[in-house]
């Protein structure tokens, strides 16, 4: 007679006499049980992954873990394994507790009998669930393959269980070049990928397992047998394999139709053919057809961008060869811009991009990545492997310039100057001829700022905060836009530096305010996020403002999270503790925006104490194939968490990073990602 495969288990407790009372107690009571000793509640995360128990056992008594945190982690990473929390005497109370915590039930060892039973029951409940879950997941994927059957499907699939790929159809065989599927099967997904896409496919895979991916698509640079590392854009499906949950890996064949046959013949004429980057002619054309469309939120730059010692290269490859380095250069480039971004040739070696960022920090920070990525690639010429650098110059582009050559020529300028101080490097000219006109610009933007004001000419926008952790909860950040007098909407980026230079910034805060507050008291949502600028944050007279509009509005201060820089933060700390302390004391909530680029992270959180902590969006940039960047934010996540502030990813921009930030422990995200700002009608 076949034994029963023993029941996964984890007990987290510091003692493995507990461990052995409760494998003797379920032993004896028929249950096959194999329990997993845990002393080390930093381990958690990593065995609840790894593990797949079917049931967690919490010892609550001996202080080795905070049971809310705990529950947090059974959420994250095995949101349907039962939990019972163990303690040393029960009553009404604490097992009322245990329950409303998450956990299914409170135990005690003392109680044998009582033990069986509870343990027994939610392993069986725990086993129709999942049976139930398996037949819905079967159903489901029998439909889709009957689908794809029907329609002749060409996919490339891969079925994929704990990170090993188990089954592979004979598209995915073709699409990496094995000749048989015993070459594949077996083998850990991660060795079809480049290193730097692993954290993102990691974190992906764990979401589409629990159920937290809603059919977003990952790209991801493809390590075929020829030596090829092409860019893929793949589907991660939760399915089943032989009874048993695994994640399909799809790459979607390419459907031809005739709009994209036009849209291919259109790149044919306008792309060089060996860089995919537009020609120069049609590039200006795009980029002036951009410019005269005010941008969809935070700055413009333009990137000129050159690989170091270039003339060398061309002399020791020869110029055939040459073209091919320049190629794979361009490969590379082309995978770290964004959809949004416009790119072109611009010269024999030159590439220049129009980039759209959230401001001029992400900017250079994304071209930091490109500098740090160029140096550490090996570029493959015929037979040969070589390295190089290269130089990123930066010219802003503001808002009233609708004509690139201004831009341009700085941007040129500004990469021959980081060529002279030694390549390698970021270069952004200090002044441009258009900021030497902001003088003079500024009267009229002040003139246009206080007939708005007087006029009541401001809008809000909302952008949703999506959650990764569980239900989305109606969490907003909020922007403020001005209409001018032909009703026409004019970005933050616009406008509000010069309301910094003049004074303006505690006017324009107040407006916002009563605006969220109006929004909270009508709509009631469960978190709206407002900023406070520099000038509000010296501004002495604001906390008995906020008391008297609470009064006036009964507004509800818990649904107002008022926001403030790290930087602002850091170079007015005495301010920002006695403004944290006196909306607190008003009910309000709190939290730092752009967190994790300073030098103090650490010392900051344990001054202001915030509610929630926004990780920088400059982290964001290349967050995906960044492992620096990625240790970073682990450590973010990890600070905020010490001090039970909830996590936020600004300025996401991609479900790559989406993935990474899962996996990171980041609890909610925004930016384009998730929505578009949209306008708060105040009634």
């Amino acid at each position: 007679m076949k034994q029963a495969a023993a029941v996964p288990m984890i007990a987290l407790t510091r003692s493995q006499d507990n461990v052995e009372a409760i494998n003797k107690a379920l032993r004896n009571a028929g249950h096959p049980v194999h329990v997993v000793w845990l002393p080390d509640a930093r381990e958690l995360g990593d065995v609840l992954t790894q593990a797949s128990a079917e049931m967690l056992l919490l010892f609550a008594d001996e202080g080795i873990v905070d049971l809310t945190s705990a529950m947090d982690f059974r959420a994250r990473f095995a949101p349907d394994t039962p939990v019972l929390i163990v303690r040393e005497k029960l009553d009404e109370d604490s097992i009322a507790e245990a329950l409303a915590l998450g956990a299914q039930d409170a135990i005690t060892l003392g109680n044998t009998r009582r033990l069986q039973l509870v343990v027994g029951r939610e392993l069986r409940t725990y086993r129709i669930d999942r049976a139930l879950s398996q037949t819905l997941v079967s159903d489901r994927e029998h439909k889709r393959q009957l689908q794809h059957i029907v329609e002749g499907s060409t996919d490339a699939m891969a079925q994929v269980q704990e990170g090993i790929i188990v089954d592979a159809n004979p598209a995915w065989l073709e699409l990496f070049g094995f000749a048989n599927a015993e070459d594949v099967v077996g083998t850990p997904l991660m060795d079809a990928f480049d290193a730097d896409d692993h954290a993102a496919i990691k974190g992906a895979l764990v979401a589409c397992l629990q159920g937290k991916w809603s059919g977003h698509t990952l790209h991801a640079s493809a390590l075929l047998v020829d030596g090829r590392t092409p860019s893929l854009e793949f589907e991660l499906t939760r399915a089943n394999f032989e009874g048993e949950p695994c994640v399909q890996i799809c790459v979607p064949a390419r459907r031809m139709n005739q709009g994209e046959v036009e849209r291919q013949l259109a790149n044919a004429v306008q792309c060089d053919p060996a860089t995919g980057f537009m020609h120069r002619r049609y590039f200006i054309e795009k980029l002036r057809e951009r410019l005269v469309e005010p941008a969809r939120a935070g700055v413009r730059f333009l990137a000129y961008i050159e690989p170091g010692k270039y003339q060398a290269l061309l002399e020791e490859l020869g110029v055939m060869v040459s073209e091919d380095f320049l190629t794979d250069f361009a490969r590379l480039l082309r995978e770290q811009a964004q959809a949004s971004d416009i790119a072109g040739r611009f010269g024999g070696n030159g590439f220049m991009l129009l980039l759209e960022r959230g401001n001029s920090r992400d900017v250079e920070a994304w071209a930091e990545h490109v500098v740090h990525k160029v140096a550490s690639q090996l570029f493959q010429v015929g037979t040969r492997s070589l390295s190089t650098t290269c130089t990123v110059g930066l010219a802003p582009v503001p808002a009233e310039v609708q004509s690139p050559e201004g831009p341009a020529g700085e941007a040129f300028s500004a990469n021959r100057q980081g060529r002279e101080l030694g390549g390698n490097r970021v270069q952004v000219l200090e002044r441009t001829g258009a900021l030497l006109r902001l003088q003079d610009q500024d009267r009229g933007w002040v003139e246009m700022i206080k007939a708005a004001l007087a006029d009541n000419r401001f809008r809000l926008v909302q952008q949703p905060i999506a959650s990764l952790v569980g239900e989305d909860l109606s969490m907003y950040d909020v922007l403020v836009r001005l209409l001018d007098e032909q009703g026409q909407e004019v970005l933050p980026s616009q406008f509000m530096p010069a309301a910094g230079r003049n004074d303006l910034m505690k006017d324009i805060d107040r407006w916002v305010i009563g605006a969220a507050i109006s929004f909270c008291v009508a709509s009631k949502p469960d978190a709206l996020f407002v900023r406070l600028s520099q000038d509000s944050l010296a501004d002495a007279s604001l906390s008995a403002w906020l008391a008297g509009l609470v009064m006036t509005s009964r507004v509800e201060p818990r649904r107002i999270v008022f926001q403030i820089r790290e930087e602002v933060a850091g170079q007015q700390l005495k301010e920002a503790v006695a403004l944290q302390k006196a909306i607190r004391e008003q009910g309000f909530r709190f939290a730092i925006e752009g967190f994790g680029v300073g030098r103090d992270a650490e010392q900051l959180l344990g001054h202001l104490a915030p509610d929630f902590v926004k990780i920088h969006g400059a982290l964001m940039q290349g967050l995906a194939a960044d492992q620096d960047k990625q240790g970073r934010v682990k450590l973010l996540v990890e600070l905020a968490r010490g001090r039970k502030a909830v996590t936020i990813g600004e300025r996401v921009q991609d479900a790559n990073t989406m993935a990474v930030l899962w996996q990171l422990g980041v609890e909610f995200i925004q930016g384009y990602f998730v929505n578009a700002p949209e306008e708060i009608v105040i009634g």
